[in-house]
């Protein structure tokens, strides 16, 4: 990585502002056009409690970390992300221990809803989380490891299902649950300072934006007449909330996930998210029956058939983010390092085969008997399909428009989880008309219709990210000045 003052000259070149900034959509560069050096973007303040300055051990310790998300991440936009964190895990824990104890429908019913209000916050706010902390360059391998442990969260709690529940009370999950997620809260309340952080007004941008051609005079003038930020004391980074982040009114930012799916890459996005982790919903809503049915297994084996998944997944970290990351810097190298976001999406070519080959390898092993580990394979590919598919799409999106990072997962993930809720309604119906085979083959037909569409984006994508911009539509999701941040 290039040293700070090496990067403030180097990043001359590419400091844009105002209306040049907004007018950019994802497109900048960054690599010095001769040094060939990456610039950080988005460009660190000289302040130690910006989130970029922090310490990559510490960056990656924050990346470890439904419908609620249309208030907290307006909330979280506004007020910042400390805050909502805490409140939204406040009412995750306090649903966990109440559903240990409820014994009447209603009630039980009533706190499962008030527990996917409050843990779905996360699912949200985490990458826009990632995209606060960590540079443009970073980002693929961190949301691969954020995705990854998405799915395979859902693979261990089957295998705890199948391991451990199955002998013991059915409260038992809740209280798995509430020690780990007391565990989380824990965690956000004493050790996770604000990540959101405003580089507007910082002088010595704002003398290389005017042409200023002597940056290191300039450097040594603003460092020498304004006081050097002091870094914030533990007890200091506890506070819950610091400032208004933005002007932008709530509601407006309630809404604009609504129009934000108007855009063609973030609509390629939220399809790519549901015909991945919406089909996942599809297997794991029927699998214990089908499993049964076709081999006799029992709980416990289905939860160990499910360590293909947290393989698949694992695997799928490297080919999401490293991989992702490699293929877009090959291709900023060879455009004189000036980076546009589709530059990543040929990683996603893999997940073209794995996704319909998983979906085919589970609908024919079940439907034909065949060996348990025909569709067990199955599980695994789409799982690794999951966090590598989704990884890039995601970060794709985020990086088109990264000002409102976090309307734009809102719409992402919505559009999945919609998507999901349906197919977890219909797939059993769905199964017993037409077969195992049918219904997944037919899934399998349209994912790879859906992730064919990388081709097109690469070739036409920035172009058509600017055009639909200037729709008279989408005028009304811009952004103002103060969410910007800085790319």
């Amino acid at each position: 990585m290039s040293n700070p003052d090496a990067n403030a000259d180097a990043h001359i070149s590419g400091i844009q502002t105002g209306e040049q900034k907004r007018a950019t959509l994802g497109n900048v560069r960054l690599r010095d056009h001769h040094t060939n050096e990456v610039i950080l973007i988005p460009t660190p303040s000289n302040d130690p409690n910006d989130p970029l300055n922090w310490s990559q051990f510490y960056k990656v310790y924050i990346a470890v970390v439904g419908l609620g998300n249309f208030l907290w991440v307006p909330l979280a936009n506004k007020f910042g992300r400390r805050p909502v964190y805490i409140i939204s895990y406040a009412i995750y824990l306090a649903a966990a221990v109440w559903l240990i104890f409820e014994k009447r429908f209603t009630g039980f019913l009533v706190g499962r809803i008030l527990l996917g209000f409050g843990s779905g916050a996360a699912e949200t706010l985490a990458p826009i989380t990632i995209a606060d902390v960590f540079f443009l360059h970073e980002r693929g391998k961190i949301m691969a490891l954020y995705t990854s442990f998405l799915s395979i969260g859902v693979a261990f709690g089957v295998l705890i299902d199948g391991l451990i529940v199955i002998n013991h009370p059915w409260t038992v999950i809740y209280e798995i649950a509430s020690a780990l997620v007391a565990f989380v809260f824990l965690l956000i309340v004493l050790t996770f300072p604000e990540t959101a952080f405003s580089r507007d007004g910082q002088p010595l941008l704002e003398a290389q934006a005017q042409g200023e051609q002597d940056s290191e005079k300039y450097r040594i003038t603003v460092e020498s007449s304004v006081p050097h930020p002091r870094k914030r004391s533990y007890l200091q980074n506890l506070k819950i909330f610091h400032k208004t982040l933005t002007e932008e009114s709530l509601f407006k930012m309630s809404v604009r996930p609504l129009g934000v799916i108007l855009l063609p890459s973030v609509l390629w996005a939220s399809l790519v998210q549901s015909v991945t982790i919406g089909f996942v919903v599809a297997v794991t809503s029927n699998v214990a029956v089908a499993y049964s049915d076709a081999y006799g297994f029992r709980a416990w084996q289905l939860g160990l058939a499910f360590i293909s998944a947290i393989l698949g997944s694992l695997i799928g970290i490297p080919a999401g983010g490293q991989l992702g990351d490699l293929i877009a810097d090959w291709f900023t190298r060879r455009n004189g390092g000036i980076r546009d976001p589709e530059m990543r999406l040929p990683a996603i070519a893999l997940s073209l085969i794995t996704t319909p080959l998983a979906l085919i390898l589970y609908g024919v092993g079940i439907q034909k008997k065949l060996h348990w580990i025909c569709p067990t394979i199955g599980l695994g590919l789409l799982n690794f399909s999951i966090t590598q598919a989704t990884n890039i799409c995601l970060v794709y999106v985020i990086d088109s428009y990264r000002p409102i990072a976090g309307e734009v997962t809102l719409t992402v993930l919505g559009f999945k989880s919609l998507f999901g809720f349906l197919l977890s309604f219909y797939t059993n119906p769905w199964v017993e008309q037409v077969g195992y085979q049918n219904a997944f083959g037919t899934m399998a037909a349209i994912a790879a219709g859906v992730l064919l569409f990388w081709i097109p984006l690469y070739f036409w994508g920035s172009s058509l990210r600017h055009r639909t911009w200037r729709w008279k539509l989408i005028s009304y999701i811009h952004w103002t000045s103060d969410r910007e941040v800085g790319e």
